[in-house]
């Protein structure tokens, strides 16, 4: 096996870095595992549960790429898809009735085969609880406006409202689930260094 074009970020930098002003850009289709749940992600047991689960794929699937001969490459940061049934339980930050989908980017080179492989291997080692949720799926938002927000993710709401300004001022619509990109670990970084790129696929009004 050889893969030589494993750097997404390399090849996507925009995906991965945001300005602190609105920006649009168009985001090809992208492969992701994936795991989806409810409940607020402070609290809920599945939460965590599906964060390590996508960890222990991810870098299961690297190291079988370099065994076979493969490139490996850098792990993608965690990102989320966000909504609620009630939309307003998740403007009003109603986060037990929050849904969400937490994912990571992975290369082209990555197979549902290799998945399965890494799941098997993580599941014998007691590291994948939400093994059975896991799937590998392509997400294709295309149209997008991001921007970077600084800080904890309790005080997203004014970054979150100039994404929406930005949108409606365009004579656009929003036409997907919220998209949050976690460029830091919140256990190793203080709360007021922490970079989160939101994203929100858009539609011509």
């Amino acid at each position: 096996m050889t893969a030589d074009n494993n750097d997404l970020r390399r090849d996507h930098p925009g995906l991965y870095r945001a300005p602190d002003a609105p920006v649009r850009l168009t985001v090809p289709p992208l492969r992701f595992v994936m795991v989806d749940g409810s409940g607020d992600p402070g609290t809920a047991p599945a939460y965590a549960d599906a964060v390590g689960t996508l960890y222990a794929a991810s870098y299961g699937v690297r190291g079988l790429v370099k065994q076979a001969g493969g490139s490996p490459w850098t792990v993608l940061p965690l990102e989320g898809l966000w909504w609620a049934d009630d939309m307003s339980a998740f403007t009003a930050g109603s986060r037990s009735d929050w849904l969400w989908t937490m994912m990571i980017a992975q290369p082209e080179v990555v197979t549902a085969d290799l998945v399965e492989q890494a799941v098997s291997a993580a599941v014998a080692k007691g590291r994948a609880p939400s093994a059975d949720r896991l799937r590998l799926e392509v997400l294709d938002e295309g149209d997008v406006v991001q921007v970077m927000h600084h800080g904890p993710y309790a005080d997203e709401g004014p970054t979150i409202a100039a994404l929406h300004a930005f949108i409606a001022d365009h004579g656009l619509e929003r036409a997907g689930k919220h998209h949050e990109v976690y460029l830091n670990d919140p256990r190793r970084v203080a709360p007021a260094a922490m970079r989160t790129i939101l994203r929100q696929p858009v539609a011509r009004g």
